[in-house]
């Protein structure tokens, strides 16, 4: 796994001792609601570091196969640290580390259709919403299937102005 930085965070592999801070956080409630209970520990992922101290964790999958090359993103960040764009920099950096780095022309996300302040932070970044996910993942806090809206970004949109 790589390490990036941005310029207010480190994204680095998670350790070892990194564990039960990423642990507590995905018991948040805010946190929780979106990513369920911690049903393993996670370890391909990279911290999100910011000032000395872990605040989330971010992974992307890679599709390899020639015809469909892409990667899609995920993360949380500590609910104390939403609003002050934080998101949208780790996002936009690890955008440019799988386009740049990785070779990817296309990359995907995929935030709960309600999760308002996600899609906020990834339309920030440059991704457009290409269609709704009907019952695309089970909602831990409730039993039930919840939508998700499939956002994605071309390799041409981080050349677009405003972008990062």
């Amino acid at each position: 796994m790589p390490q990036i930085v941005t310029p207010r965070t480190l994204l680095r592999p998670v350790t070892s001792d990194d564990q039960s801070v990423l642990a507590s956080l995905r018991t948040l409630p805010e946190i929780a609601l979106w990513w369920g209970p911690l049903v393993q520990v996670e370890a391909d992922g990279l911290a999100v570091v910011h000032e000395s101290r872990v605040i989330g964790m971010v992974q992307w999958e890679e599709e390899n196969d020639p015809s469909y090359r892409s990667a899609g993103i995920d993360l949380y960040l500590d609910p104390a640290m939403h609003g002050r764009g934080l998101g949208s920099e780790v996002v936009l950096a690890v955008a440019r580390y799988l386009v740049d780095a990785r070779g990817h022309h296309r990359l995907t996300i995929d935030p709960a259709a309600d999760n308002v302040a996600a899609i906020a932070c990834y339309r920030k970044v440059g991704f457009h919403p290409v269609g709704v996910m009907r019952q695309y993942e089970l909602d831990a806090t409730t039993g039930s299937w919840r939508d998700g809206l499939l956002m994605e970004l071309l390799a041409t949109d981080l050349l677009a102005p405003g972008v990062g």
